[in-house]
């Protein structure tokens, strides 16, 4: 069993870890392709952490253009049980200010172009993502914000929309009426997967703007963006850095992530294609055995 319990996806601004003891850098082959980068794998406060840039080093790759499988899969591969996630969201109410950090508890999909199940290929599951953040991790995410000094919103929905670009007018102000909260290009898909992984899964959603909806802001710019990122940036470290330690004191993990796959592997074993099944033995091993 891997000591390697917490990953670490760093999102816009945020491609390392301040304080991180590293080990060492690790490249992962994957059946799905590679991931977004090597695997930082090193210590921070005595616990033992992967971190991965989701958008590789230096910001190469479109929200797109995420491998989103192979991320999590190579987590799966680490070892990793808990996969804390930073990403910068656009604001859908007044209330959430930039620099605001919210922890985000539904999702609402507006992606077109992406994969973002590891099953097919001759072998069904369908999970439940009723819940698709991990209620444990969510309290200690709300609780890590809060110590570090941030002004902290617990719960809401993050849009995840396609991109690259930003919202219309019309989409923004349509989401809105919707009541959702935030709006983003990533968190979806990775929550998606992480629980078909068995994978406990929370968003820190660093609020950057107003999109375009806003009377007297200015429309979201990609400059206006980063330029809130760094200001972000330590925020964002000193809170993963409060969650690490509070989720490596728990040792049991008594949440429905856990066990997300037990009931929901539908085809029949006989049918399930060798490949398949070996390719998945990360993900469904612990229920049906490659031969």
């Amino acid at each position: 069993m891997s000591d390697i319990r917490i990953g670490v996806i760093g999102g816009s601004g945020l491609y390392q870890m301040e304080g991180m003891t590293v080990r060492e850098e690790r490249r992962i082959e994957t059946p799905f392709g590679d991931p977004s980068d090597a695997y930082i794998i090193g210590e921070l406060d005595g616990r033992q952490v992967a971190f991965l840039p989701r958008h590789g080093r230096g910001h190469r790759l479109l929200p797109t253009e995420l491998n989103y499988r192979a991320n999590v899969y190579g987590f799966k591969l680490l070892g990793v049980e808990e996969i804390v996630s930073v990403s910068a969201v656009g604001s859908l109410k007044i209330e959430y200010k930039p620099t605001d950090i919210v922890v985000p508890d539904q999702f609402f999909d507006r992606t077109r172009h992406r994969v973002d199940t590891f099953f097919g290929n001759g072998l069904v599951a369908h999970v439940s993502l009723a819940k698709p953040i991990c209620p444990r991790l969510l309290g200690a995410a709300a609780e890590s914000a809060r110590a570090a000094g941030a002004t902290v919103h617990r719960g809401g929905t993050y849009v995840c929309m396609e991109g690259p670009q930003f919202s219309t007018r019309a989409e923004s102000e349509t989401y809105r009426s919707h009541g959702f909260d935030i709006i983003g290009m990533t968190n979806l898909q990775e929550a998606r997967l992480a629980r078909e992984a068995e994978i406990c899964y929370v968003s820190l959603s660093m609020v950057t703007d107003y999109d375009c909806w806003h009377e007297t802001e200015e429309a979201v710019s990609g400059e206006a963006v980063m330029e809130v990122i760094r200001q972000n940036v330590k925020m964002a470290q000193d809170v993963v850095r409060q969650m690490v330690r509070r989720i490596g004191e728990a040792h049991s993990r008594d949440c429905l992530c856990a066990e997300a796959l037990k009931y929901s592997l539908i085809t029949e074993r006989s049918m399930i294609p060798a490949a398949t099944l070996q390719a998945l033995q990360p993900i469904v091993g612990k229920y049906i055995k490659a031969e």
